[in-house]
């Protein structure tokens, strides 16, 4: 006597589910006897012909019941490994990585691949089904001339680029693309990166009397003064932000002197080398072995005039950076500079003592490239694959640069005082938090964080 078996055979078929129950007595339940199937061609074919043969069975989907037949899908169409080029201005954008709950580039920019037809609607809910990475995440209003995204994207129309630069808004562009191969990793594969910072020389005068403070916000242009995080007993205040006329007075006719100067820039070069930055960013103990990364080089330009004030260049070049710590190492140089404290301090802040160290303000930061010196090794005899060079695009990135990132740093600050409202902050601050920044270049025990 045979017993009856309910096999339920599951296969995909067109991105559904297919679903048959079937009654086999045990003498009728089939033996495979086909071959493996082993290269990809051969399983793109039986693939093909599998959905053939069950065209027209019933399909189960979560919310409703149809056949094959009768489903309009749009044409499988092939994909290439690429690393995509953009830059961006990042104001109003959180920053640079994909975030669900707030406006990001990333978003912005996947949103638009879908739109122009570089990724398919069967891709088109999750990033991740295309494998998109990016070389360089960057803070929340921090800005990009050069930066890579890696994707499996369609690029048979020849126009592909146009489309997604017309989805976007102009303050994100991209430059173009370069095939790469199958395994490029835009974050893994990038040996390193290059930042630059500007500043205003007004932001390294000396430090100014403490502003009078107030307990509530009176006008939404008052400067918070938040309380330092070995003070729990301190209370947040506010303060009066510069008049606008005695703002532009005093800092448009400011020019550095060369031994400030001279202190700013042997300043950021003590940061070259590998250090234990654990003190430049959040959330890393001293012993945490990623807090070690290595400067590979700090250029420091001569002082220029734009729109009447005078600015540094910062260019910094290193194999990654954790979260906050060029601003931060801005910040520390800036400090040590408009002091009499020495140098000898940020050695200081390398060891093992946790101190509060600001951060100094996003709009003078910029991304200009990520860089893939060992992938361009790799692929630099090959016919089918191109390096990742930026060379190409320099004309376009020249302009994106001068009149979305130069321009709009240079006069958002003299609209909303930047620099100066954080230089303000810093001289009124209340508490011991930077009570570091003295003539002896000893960190005190009243500035030091105790971490639980």
């Amino acid at each position: 006597m045979f017993y009856k078996h309910n096999i339920f055979k599951y296969t995909i078929c067109n991105g559904h589910f297919l679903s048959n129950i079937r009654r086999w007595s045990s003498s009728e339940v089939p033996i495979r006897h086909s071959k493996r199937i082993k290269t990809k061609q051969e399983r793109r074919e039986h693939f093909k012909e599998h959905c053939r043969k069950v065209e027209g069975e019933t399909v189960i989907s979560t919310t409703t019941t149809t056949t094959t037949s009768n489903i309009t899908q749009e044409p499988r169409l092939p994909k290439k490994k690429v690393a995509l080029y953009l830059g961006f201005n990042g104001a109003g954008y959180q920053g640079m990585q994909w975030n669900p709950t707030v406006n990001s580039i990333e978003q912005t920019l996947f949103e638009a691949l879908c739109k122009a037809g570089a990724i398919s609607n069967l891709n088109s809910s999750d990033p991740k089904k295309v494998q998109l990475n990016r070389a360089a995440r960057t803070d929340k209003g921090v800005h990009a001339v050069g930066n890579i995204v890696s994707l499996k994207m369609i690029v048979q129309d020849p126009n592909i680029v146009e489309k997604i630069n017309s989805y976007l808004p102009e303050q994100i562009r991209v430059w173009g693309y370069s095939h790469v191969m199958g395994s490029f990793h835009a974050k893994n594969s990038c040996n390193a990166r290059e930042y630059e910072y500007w500043l205003p020389t007004y932001a390294l005068m000396p430090p100014s009397s403490p502003k009078p403070m107030k307990s509530r916000r009176e006008f939404p242009s008052d400067i918070r003064i938040a309380p330092p995080d070995n003070d729990r007993n301190a209370v947040a205040g506010y303060i009066e932000p510069r008049p606008y006329d005695e703002f532009t007075l005093k800092n448009n006719n400011y020019r550095i002197d060369s031994k400030r100067y001279e202190k700013f820039k042997e300043a950021m070069e003590m940061f070259k080398g590998t250090h234990n930055f654990h003190n430049y960013t959040i959330a890393r103990a001293y012993k945490d072995p990623s807090a070690n990364r290595h400067m590979m080089n700090i250029q420091i330009n001569e002082p220029s005039l734009s729109q009447g004030i005078e600015w540094i260049s910062v260019k910094l070049r290193g194999q990654s950076f954790m979260l906050h710590q060029i601003r931060k190492m801005i910040s520390m140089a800036m400090l040590v500079a408009r002091s009499d404290s020495p140098l000898s301090i940020i050695d200081r802040s390398f060891e093992e003592t946790k101190i509060n160290i600001p951060k100094a303000p996003a709009l003078g930061l910029l991304l200009d490239q990520p860089l893939f010196d060992h992938y361009n090794q790799r692929v630099e005899n090959r016919s089918d694959r191109e390096p990742i060079r930026f060379d190409k695009f320099k004309n376009e990135m020249s302009l994106f640069k001068q009149q979305w990132i130069y321009s709009k740093i240079f006069e958002t600050d003299q609209m909303d005082q930047t620099f100066d409202n954080f230089m303000l902050m810093i001289d009124s601050q209340v508490g011991p938090a930077f009570n570091y920044i003295n003539e002896k270049g000893v960190i005190p025990s009243e500035s030091v964080i105790y971490l639980k």
